[in-house]
């Protein structure tokens, strides 16, 4: 069996940050080198930094907060699916990327894996059209994932997020800012808690897919 990281490091100097989030920092408190007993940190970060889950609280006034959020949902079988385009992924496109029948948990491998190479975040970057929710929540999907900071674009803000919502208010588990780069289109297991961060509307997690050491055959 292999272990994919596909977890985007947390760090002041290379985490792309969503515009309007807080920035990262790190702050040391006690530190060995300097005579102290231990190494001690302080973190400041949003809930919504690098591969984080979204809480359905995130966008749906009373929904459960993270620690609501469904554990069953964030392991087990997942489909990683490539899906070429720089832009909006419609239900159309999704319907041709070859979801596997039976697929619950599916992952968006796109351009945007390339994008966690440098700090500055980049507004383009290929997301959900609205229409590609209700296909998704047709075929029964518990969980899905995109290789970016959100499941939809940046101008979603002036159309209400309408992916957002849909998802999140049919109890969807959205996991956003995984790095694919170095994961092939295939079947894995996936596991990613979210931290439990108490009323929290999102949570940082440590996302890993397993699979065959050849890749794309499931465990």
């Amino acid at each position: 069996m292999k272990l994919y990281d596909i977890s985007v490091s947390i760090s002041p100097e290379t985490t792309p940050i969503f515009p309007g989030d807080p920035r990262v920092r790190v702050r040391p408190v006690a530190r060995i080198a300097k005579g102290d007993p231990l190494d001690l940190t302080m973190l400041s970060l949003g809930a919504h930094t690098a591969t984080h889950i979204d809480a359905p609280s995130h966008f749906v006034a009373g929904a459960p907060a993270v620690e609501g959020v469904p554990l069953e949902a964030c392991f087990g079988p997942a489909q990683v699916l490539w899906v070429d385009t720089p832009g909006a992924i419609d239900a159309g496109t999704l319907e041709d990327a070859g979801v596997l029948a039976g697929t619950t948990r599916l992952l968006l491998k796109t351009r945007n894996s390339g994008l966690w190479r440098t700090k500055d975040f980049h507004g383009g970057f290929a997301a959900l059209a609205p229409d590609a929710a209700p296909w998704l929540l047709e075929r029964g999907i518990v969980l899905v994932g995109i290789d970016y900071l959100s499941i939809e674009p940046l101008e979603a803000s002036t159309v209400g997020f309408p992916v957002h919502k849909a998802l999140l208010g049919a109890g969807v588990v959205i996991l956003e800012g995984v790095d694919l780069s170095e994961v092939e289109p295939g079947e894995y297991t996936l596991a990613c808690f979210p931290i439990k961060i108490a009323g929290s509307d999102g949570a940082p997690v440590r996302a890993v897919l397993m699979g065959a050491d050849a890749g794309g055959a499931a465990v």
